[in-house]
C-alpha cells in the first residue's frame, strides 16, 4: 500500500478573516465552526497571520479585548507545507514548527493565498479509522457540495438566524 500524503487527507478551503476582524467575532466563529484558527488575510488577499485559540486566550489574559481586531493579535506568517509529502513527514514538520495546522497555498495572479489545511485533527481522524470510509470527506477527492448547494445552505442559516421565512 502507498504512503498516506497531504492531500489524500487535506480539508480543501480554509477560513480566513480581515485584518480589522474583531477578536470576539473570531473566537465566535471559531466555535460555531468547530476549528482551530483562521488565516488573516492582508489587503491583496494573501495570507498575513494566524488567529486560534492561543493568540485569543492570551489577549483575553491581557483584560483589554474589546478593541482588538486580528492585526492586534495575529501570529504573523502562515505556516506551509507542500500536499505532495507524506503524512508522517507533515506531522513531523508540524511538530518542529510547532504549530497545529499548516497551510498549502495557491498562486493566482501572483497572490499567493492558503487553499488547504491539514491539521493534528486529520492525523489523529487517519490514526483512529477503522477504514477508508470514514476518512471519505476528506483530501482531494473527498465528496463535496457544489458551490450552488453550499451557497443556498449558508442564505438558509443566515435566513434562520435572523428570524426570517424561508
Amino acid at each position: 500500500m502507498p504512503p498516506i500524503l497531504v492531500r489524500d487527507l487535506m480539508s480543501v478551503g480554509v477560513s480566513t478573516c480581515k485584518t480589522i476582524t474583531p477578536i470576539i467575532d473570531i473566537a465566535r466563529f471559531i466555535l460555531d465552526q468547530h476549528i482551530e484558527e483562521m488565516v488573516v488575510l492582508g489587503t491583496e488577499g494573501e495570507g498575513v497571520g494566524i488567529v486560534g485559540y492561543e493568540e485569543l486566550v492570551t489577549a483575553y489574559c491581557k483584560n483589554n479585548t474589546s478593541n482588538l481586531n486580528a492585526e492586534d493579535i495575529m501570529r504573523e506568517g502562515v505556516p506551509e507545507l507542500p500536499a505532495d509529502i507524506t503524512l508522517v513527514l507533515a506531522a513531523q514538520m508540524m511538530k518542529d514548527k510547532g504549530c497545529r495546522v499548516a497551510y498549502m497555498t495557491h498562486n493566482s495572479a501572483g497572490i499567493i493565498y492558503p487553499a488547504a489545511y491539514i491539521s493534528y485533527r486529520h492525523i489523529l481522524r487517519h490514526l483512529a479509522a477503522k477504514n477508508d470510509s470514514e476518512l471519505k470527506d476528506l483530501g482531494l477527492s473527498a465528496e463535496r457540495k457544489s458551490p450552488i448547494e453550499t451557497f443556498i445552505e449558508r442564505r438558509d442559516e443566515a435566513r434562520r438566524k435572523a428570524g426570517l421565512k424561508l
